[in-house]
């Protein structure tokens, strides 16, 4: 199988395991502080018991080190926001809102990453946005507040994406998650200490809810986090972050199964999913590998992360 078909099977299947961060993250009965700081706290227990884990980080310079746990701090950010969401709106909302990362990566990616600005990227990333618009307006108004917090996770995501993808190429996998995980932690213990209305970091859920958060961090975040670092020494930020608009579309079907939540949304919800998913779809054609897209532009030196 060639290199970049099976960089966009393994970014496929990482997207099918975010779409159930959402709902997992709406089943577990934990302030979002600490479904975060859980998620990353035992992914890196994980990596500690690794001995590839640690021979990657001895690999590591100084800088190195410092880009990593910065980036970290981004993507727990990105995550705290994220779970908010859906706390304060559903699951369907919060995953909804991940669809306007490509807008916000079309401008980012090329001043971090130091290439040419593509217009086309921009110009499709913007057609995402009647159809977020019309989500927008098919949710009852006491979930605005999770959709406004939802954007803003989307805008950390393309900051997150677009640094990541000048150091993946440098940097082993592992130690870059271990890395930004652990920075991640320490970021919300801090934060938590400081912010106690946000809840105590340690706070374990109840009953089958442990299960569930083994889950989460296990399968829905160092199995895709990991495939995806390799995947994306073959693509660049930008597809991926423009095929992840599919994410909604697992989140909200694995919601209307197991929370029951289309019962809450109104068709113009619907309509503007339709519109999302007609822009992924619109994606190969327009940025075919023909074209001198983001992929052509940034080289094979460059790579990049984007979870959910």
């Amino acid at each position: 199988m060639p290199a970049l078909t099976r960089a966009r099977l393994q970014i496929h299947f990482c997207i099918l395991l975010w779409g159930l961060t959402a709902v997992l993250g709406r089943m577990i009965d934990i302030p979002a502080l600490a479904l975060v700081w859980w998620r990353m706290s035992l992914v890196v227990l994980a990596l500690v018991m690794l001995p590839a884990t640690w021979r990657a980080l001895r690999t590591l310079q100084r800088r190195q080190w410092a880009a990593c746990a910065g980036i970290g701090v981004l993507v727990t950010l990105h995550w705290l926001s994220f779970y908010l969401a859906v706390k304060l709106a559903d699951a369907s909302v919060a995953a909804t809102c991940i669809a306007l990362g490509p807008a916000f990566l079309a401008l980012i990616e090329p001043w971090i990453a130091q290439r040419p600005f593509n217009p086309r990227e921009l110009l499709l990333s913007l057609l995402v946005i009647p159809g977020v618009v019309l989500v927008a307006g098919g949710i009852p108004s006491g979930m605005h507040a999770g959709l406004l917090i939802g954007i803003v996770s989307a805008a950390l995501i393309a900051v997150f994406s677009a640094c990541n993808k000048r150091v993946t190429s440098q940097i082993p996998a592992l130690a870059i998650t271990g890395v930004e995980f652990t920075a991640g932690s320490l970021c919300l213990s801090v934060l938590s200490l400081l912010a106690p209305g946000m809840g105590t970091f340690w706070q374990w859920p109840q009953g089958h809810g442990g299960l569930l958060l083994l889950g989460l961090a296990f399968g829905c975040t160092l199995l895709p986090y990991l495939l995806a670092l390799v995947a994306l020494r073959q693509l660049s930020a930008f597809e991926v972050q423009i095929t992840t608009n599919l994410e909604p579309i697992y989140a909200i079907v694995l919601a209307a199964l197991l929370l029951h939540e289309q019962q809450h949304l109104r068709p113009g919800f619907y309509l503007g999913l339709i519109l999302i998913v007609g822009v992924v779809a619109l994606q190969p054609l327009w940025l075919r590998p023909g074209r001198p897209h983001a992929a052509a532009a940034a080289g094979t030196a460059e790579s990049g992360l984007p979870p959910a």
